[in-house]
């Protein structure tokens, strides 16, 4: 059986497909499921994987994936709203909001649903850092102001970001139960 990746970002499937080699293929779909808005990024994909397993059909499981920048000064602010803020703020404000914080720790978040006919399952990966100035040219999003052990996100090359990554860390998790079952 095939899971479809309910993406546009072929750098997740790409991801996926590492993670998943030689338990199953990978093939990515582009399906604008309606996005729930909650602080809920566990509820956000269930309801998109679940959507999208009904429209796509039953040709094979689906995963869908959200991310959130959680910075614990700001009460998890931007959370599931991340990319939002994104394009409204853009990363900048983000840090300056941070900077005036005495502490400027972080988290990113990344939770997949799963689901086929069956069920529904969700898995995280996490992983905490600090938020500092804008530093770095690689990654996107938030990976320049993101540090992980004295280094940003943006500083880093894809294989090792990818390596301790929140959404690597959730692609094993949701490998190793899909591997399993």
């Amino acid at each position: 059986m095939t899971v479809r990746f309910v993406t546009g970002n072929e750098g997740k499937v790409a991801e996926a497909r590492d993670y998943l080699e030689g338990i199953d293929t990978v093939e990515q779909v582009e399906y604008d499921y309606a996005e729930l808005q909650s602080d809920s990024l566990e509820e956000i994909v269930t309801r998109g994987a679940e959507e999208a397993y009904a429209e796509l059909g039953s040709e094979g499981a689906v995963l869908v994936d959200d991310t959130g920048l959680f910075v614990e000064a700001l009460d998890g602010f931007p959370g599931p709203y991340s990319a939002y803020v994104e394009d409204t703020l853009g990363i900048e404000r983000v840090w300056r909001l941070a900077s005036e914080e005495e502490s400027r720790r972080a988290r990113f978040r990344t939770v997949l649903a799963y689901a086929d006919e069956e069920r529904t399952e969700t898995f995280e990966g996490a992983v905490a850092g600090t938020l500092v100035a804008p530093r770095g040219e690689d990654g996107f999003g938030y990976d320049p102001i993101f540090e992980y052990n004295g280094r940003t996100f943006a500083e880093m090359d894809t294989e090792e970001k990818n390596a301790i990554s929140h959404r690597g860390r959730a692609l094993e998790a949701f490998a190793e139960w899909y591997g399993g079952r």
